[in-house]
Order: structure tokens, then C-alpha cells, then sequence
């Protein structure tokens, strides 16, 4: 959208609601990021210091993540968008499938035309949302040592952390995104 436009006639994409719902869930991911690289990292775990602060601010913020989200169901239209992230249409199937040029509609004869999310985000949207539970649940295993018998916690320690990564570029990659 071009910078010059007057406010009056710019398109607002989302409800304050949901920029709050996105912001506050990006400050807590990129909390508990940081915080992760801190604990996974030994030369920046001696830096910093602290270990035990950085543990439970990792631990009390991915346990907040999913709490922007439920918050955000009171917001009609944070509901609305939710069932439409859930719609997976055969124009998202042929998005998926197509050459860049066409999705952004470089040829706009052969254009694909999507709602209000592509394919892309809703698979994003779907799979951080699903990476979130499973690093609350195996979080929970890890933090709650009584809760679960060794195994079963070596076992969610290995899944907790290649969720993070893989979460961690997820977020990269939805950044980069973002951003182009």
C-alpha cells in the first residue's frame, strides 16, 4: 500500500484486537526464543548468568503463550479469522502447487484468487499454533517432574526441543515474509 495515502482511506487488514492478540503473542515467542538460545547455548548461558531467572521467564512465558489466543475469542472478529484460517479451499490447494509469479498475480489472467489469508498462512498459522501446544505440553512434562516417569521425560525434552527449532524457523521464515 502506498505510504502517501491519508489515513481515511487506508484498508485496515486486522482489528485491534487481533494486532494486539499477534503482538503480544510475538513479544512471548520471541521472549521465550532468546531465553532458549541462553539456556541451550553454554557460552551465552555463562555470559548471561542468571540461569535459574532465565529458566523461569522462559518457562512463565511459554506457559502465556497460549493465552493471547484464548483471550482473543472474545473478539468477534479474531473469531471470524480463525474460521477462516480453517477453510482450506482447492484455490489453496492450487496455491500451494503454483509458481510464485502466480501467486502474487503476476499474470493476472492466470492469477489465483484467495481470501483474506493465502495458503501459506494458514499453514503457518496452523502449524504455530499446533508447535505452541506441544511445547506447552512437553514443557509441562519437563517443568513438573513428578507429573511423569523418566522416560517419558528424556522423551519430551528430545520432542521440546526440535519443536523449537523448528518453530524458531518457522518464525524466521514468517518474518522474512512479513517483511518482503
Amino acid at each position: 500500500m502506498p505510504e502517501n495515502l491519508p489515513e481515511s482511506a487506508r484498508l485496515t487488514r486486522f482489528s485491534l484486537a487481533e494486532r494486539i492478540v499477534h503482538r503480544v503473542t510475538a513479544v512471548l515467542m520471541l521472549i521465550c526464543i532468546a531465553t532458549a538460545a541462553i539456556l541451550y547455548n553454554g557460552g551465552l548461558s555463562v555470559r548471561i548468568g542468571h540461569r535459574y531467572v532465565v529458566e523461569l521467564i522462559h518457562v512463565y512465558c511459554g506457559f502465556a503463550l497460549p493465552v493471547p489466543m484464548l483471550l482473543g475469542l472474545a473478539s468477534v472478529a479474531y473469531r471470524t479469522d480463525l474460521s477462516r484460517l480453517n477453510r482450506f479451499t482447492d484455490a489453496d490447494w492450487r496455491w500451494l502447487r503454483s509458481r510464485s509469479f502466480r501467486r502474487s498475480g503476476g499474470q493476472h489472467d492466470r492469477a489465483i484468487l484467495v481470501g483474506k489469508f493465502n495458503a501459506g498462512q494458514k499453514v503457518n498459522a496452523w502449524l504455530s499454533c499446533a508447535g505452541i501446544l506441544v511445547l506447552l505440553g512437553t514443557g509441562v512434562i519437563m517443568f513438573r517432574t513428578g507429573l511423569a516417569p523418566l522416560a517419558w521425560r528424556t522423551g519430551a525434552t528430545f520432542v521440546h526441543d526440535w519443536f523449537a527449532l523448528a518453530i524458531g524457523l518457522l518464525v524466521i521464515g514468517h518474518v522474512y515474509q512479513a517483511s518482503k
